[in-house]
């Protein structure tokens, strides 16, 4: 029989941010979904203004169009991605990824067993700029940023630098000892999950120790800092709300 953890997990939920860890995650259905089930880390009923989940599909498993915009980035496995209006099927492995605007239908088919992080998030149009339009691509292909000039703290910016996109989503990669130079206070809002290594997270007053699995959402204003620990590198994959006044 498994052993019972007298309710003690590293889980913490807070008003302006929140640790979930993987022994509390909690597996769902979800509409558009088949053979499959779905780990919802944060959603609108949790203040948030965006979605982020990570689905797990059976082989032949699929997930269809989402209400949004959506952001789809493979964590484990094969699949294949089909776009209506066009007979390309696209494939998709590990660092895969695809942006896919809003009522443009689709269908995600898992050829292995698989893991996906998807980000949904309603699309906030600009007057000034056309709507973005599908991308696909792998993040091991994208330039490597040193941030703020550290070669040890490493962004792969999985969307493009254009006032089109109203939201940001990249890789950060720390080398074993690097940390941000300073503690983050801003109105944009975060979620976060932990991809290989592991660390420590400032979060509000609170410290917390964070490995591979992890998820982190931080509400705006939160303050936050992150530094790595141990032998291997620590990286993440992180969303924020961008390029839109805080007043929309």
């Amino acid at each position: 029989m498994p052993m019972h953890n007298l309710g003690q997990t590293r889980s913490s939920i807070k008003r302006d941010h929140f640790l979930l860890t993987p022994d509390t995650f909690i597996r769902t259905p979800l509409p558009g979904l088949t053979n499959g089930v779905a780990i919802v880390h944060v959603a609108p009923a949790a203040g948030a203004a965006f979605t982020q989940m990570t689905v797990e599909l059976e082989p032949g498993g699929t997930l269809t169009e989402g209400p949004t915009q959506r952001l789809l980035y493979v964590l484990e496995g094969k699949l294949t991605l089909s776009i209506e209006g066009s007979r390309k099927l696209h494939k998709l492995a590990p660092g895969g990824y695809a942006y896919i605007p809003s009522e443009h239908t689709h269908t995600l088919t898992a050829v292995t067993a698989a893991r996906i992080a998807v980000i949904d998030k309603p699309f906030l149009p600009l007057e000034s700029e056309p709507n973005p339009e599908f991308l696909i691509g792998r993040e091991q292909d994208l330039p490597a940023a040193p941030l703020g000039g550290d070669p040890d703290l490493i962004v792969r910016s999985l969307l493009p630098a254009s006032m089109a996109f109203d939201f940001a989503c990249n890789t950060m990669t720390y080398a074993p000892g690097a940390a941000l130079s300073q503690v983050e206070v801003h109105y944009m809002e975060h979620g976060l999950l932990m991809l290989e290594g592991g660390g420590i997270y400032r979060l509000g007053d609170q410290w917390y120790p964070t490995t591979a699995g992890d998820f982190i959402w931080m509400a705006p204003y939160c303050p936050q800092w992150f530094g790595a620990i141990g032998k291997k590198p620590a990286k993440y994959l992180i969303y924020k709300d961008f390029n839109r006044y805080s007043l929309l």
